[in-house]
């Protein structure tokens, strides 16, 4: 099983972890302030009061062990570069960084993070689904349980039409669009380009590689869905 950390308790970072943490995943959460560190404490795996730019209490509190973590902190840039350059150096596969401007998200990236985002506060349940299922592009909670989402075809769909695929009755999910990226040559003999096309799929459709499937359904059909295209 995957592990996170999150790094930064404010309302997004804690609404990260307590995503992540309903999941049933393990999350380790990090911040400097007791209070946050309490707060999350009830739900998570593991809460640790540190400074997250202290580079032997990083590794003392387990990090090294993650797969994906989540640089939080919003208003505290530096902070926020120095963490994400210490998990670069700890080898972090996935550092998942939240920047407050263009020239933040820029040096975040020169210093290690995998991914920049510019979260208001429902964004950390959008974030906190992504990072789970990678192979889910996005992910758009539309109450009572359902879900719309953006998975890219695997092996086990590529070449196989709509309706042998029976997502309906194998997964409870529909696919609704089918997002295809194609090259176009210009006018006149002008250079060849490439061009997303939106698709909305027949039955006898057949699914190629690169394709995104935007489906829908049950929160947790579309998630058992996820996981079987890995």
């Amino acid at each position: 099983m995957r592990q996170f950390a999150v790094i930064g308790l404010g309302r997004f970072g804690c609404k990260v972890a307590e995503t992540l943490a309903r999941k049933g995943v393990p999350v380790i959460a990090v911040d400097s302030n007791p209070e946050l560190v309490n707060k999350v404490s009830g739900f998570v795996t593991k809460a640790i009061q540190i400074d997250s730019s202290d580079e032997e209490a990083l590794i003392a509190c387990g990090i090294r062990a993650v797969d994906v973590a989540v640089v939080c902190m919003g208003e505290d840039i530096e902070s926020s570069i120095l963490t994400t350059a210490l998990l670069k150096k700890l080898n972090i596969k996935e550092i998942v960084s939240r920047a407050c401007t263009q020239l933040h998200a820029q040096i975040l990236k020169m210093v290690g993070a995998t991914r920049i985002v510019f979260p208001e506060e429902d964004m950390g349940i959008r974030v906190a689904n992504s990072i789970l299922s990678p192979g889910v592009v996005e992910y758009i909670e539309l109450g009572a349980d359902y879900t719309l989402s953006e998975i890219e075809a695997k092996s086990d769909c590529i070449g196989y039409t709509i309706n042998e695929l029976d997502l309906k009755t194998k997964f409870g999910i529909n696919a609704l669009i089918v997002k295809r990226k194609i090259i176009v040559t210009g006018e006149k003999g002008g250079e060849a380009v490439e061009k997303e096309v939106k698709i909305l799929p027949t039955s006898d459709y057949k699914i190629q590689e690169g394709d995104i499937l935007i489906v829908v359904g049950n929160s947790k059909d579309v998630e058992s869905f996820e996981k079987h295209m890995k």
